[in-house]
């Protein structure tokens, strides 16, 4: 089964980057999350939309 969406530290793992950065991202609207009980998980199709537009 694919992944559909990942938490915020396997998402900088991910990338590279720093958790701050993925909340960066995230407030401008270049990475999508969808939140489950008081988790926020990363959208996979949206990671990989940024890296295709890298």
């Amino acid at each position: 089964m694919e992944t559909i969406a990942t938490s915020i530290i396997d998402a900088a793992k991910a990338l590279g980057i720093s958790r701050t950065s993925i909340y960066s991202l995230i407030r401008e609207g270049r990475l999508e999350v969808v939140k489950l009980g008081r988790r926020t998980l990363v959208k996979a199709d949206s990671i990989r939309r940024l890296l295709d537009k890298a």
